[in-house]
């Protein structure tokens, strides 16, 4: 269960040589953060954090098939077995406690009351929404808004009695991935099978669909406090940014090139872009939009190998994030 602390550094570089990292990856001409991960000792691709407080930290076990919760302060796991194998994608944790997570082989969202240890599972109302894949709540908690990539739809839940309205994607075959509400209320979902970002009214549910790039395949959404739509471009290697307002989009090439294979993103209190390169080690990238410019470039001490989600904390001011190589981690961002 330990907890490992990594700082940048001397010491920092002497623990990627005593795991075998080349030194050629060990440059870095940008600078480092501090980088924490809590080895999660029975595996299972622990993935998707949400951090409800310094001593919290839930977490799901998409191949191990259980719900995780992790307390930072003692090093401590909690772990409940989900028995009918559901591949839980990501889980969400509204303000009363309650864990939401994607039932992403099975159909359905479950709804986990840790006070209880009970379980309820909300079927899709369409058999063809057949996987539930990332959930998020809404900026005032009413729906839980989320995607369903091979089913090609997106969905909004509402708590209070289970209800649920499913949007279909016109474009065959979008596989909509990530997804983030903008400050005007727009929902903004990436369509990893396409190069188009969609967008959801979220009171008339109106979706639209927007041209990107050629090839961008986008992954990942992350808005900032300006309404600015940031995407991993994951099959070229690019950080993209869309203004919903002017249409204008831009891409920056990731430090890792054309190869990088950007997924998991977050953006911080300081309106800052965090991204994660794969490889081994996997790269935690740092980019700030006002100078448009790649500011960190870390190592993830474990390896990492693929980070496929992330969850900036305003109160720990760190981004959460879990990776293949069966941690936990912490990226101390600053802000």
């Amino acid at each position: 269960m330990g907890m490992r602390f990594f700082f940048a550094g001397l010491f920092f570089l002497t623990l990627l040589f005593a795991v075998g990292v080349p030194a050629a990856q060990a440059a870095d001409p940008f600078g480092e953060i501090e980088i924490r991960e809590w080895t999660v000792e029975y595996g299972g691709l622990p993935r998707d954090p949400d951090a409800v407080s310094n001593s919290e930290v839930w977490f799901v076990g998409q191949v191990g098939d259980y719900i995780g919760r992790l307390d930072p302060q003692s090093g401590v796991f909690f772990k409940r077995d989900l028995d009918d194998e559901p591949g839980p994608h990501n889980l969400i944790v509204g303000d009363d406690g309650i864990v939401w997570y994607a039932g992403n082989l099975s159909g359905y969202i479950g709804r986990y009351d840790p006070a209880t240890d009970q379980i309820d599972k909300i079927a899709m109302p369409d058999p063809a929404a057949r996987d539930p894949h990332t959930l998020i709540f809404d900026a005032d908690n009413r729906f839980i808004w989320f995607t369903v990539q091979n089913g090609n739809f997106i969905g909004r839940l509402n708590p209070q009695n289970n209800d649920i309205d499913l949007i279909k994607v016109p474009t065959p075959r979008a596989r909509p991935y990530g997804i983030k509400q903008a400050p005007d209320g727009t929902l903004w979902i990436a369509l990893l099978g396409t190069n188009k970002l969609a967008s959801v009214d979220p009171e008339t549910l109106e979706l639209h669909e927007h041209t990107l790039p050629d090839g961008a395949r986008p992954r990942r959404i992350g808005v900032t406090d300006q309404g600015q739509v940031f995407y991993t471009g994951y099959a070229r290697g690019v950080l993209g940014r869309l203004d919903p307002t002017s249409g204008t989009i831009d891409e920056w090439p990731m430090p890792g090139g054309s190869n990088a294979r950007p997924y998991g993103m977050a953006i911080d209190g300081a309106n800052r872009v965090w991204a994660v390169e794969g490889g081994r080690p996997a790269m935690f990238v740092g980019f700030d939009p006002t100078t448009e410019k790649f500011i960190s470039n870390t190592p993830i001490p474990s390896g990492g190998v693929t980070v496929r989600h992330m969850d900036y904390n305003r109160d720990t001011k760190s981004v959460w994030f879990g990776s293949d190589a069966g941690t936990i981690g912490q990226a101390m961002v600053g802000n």
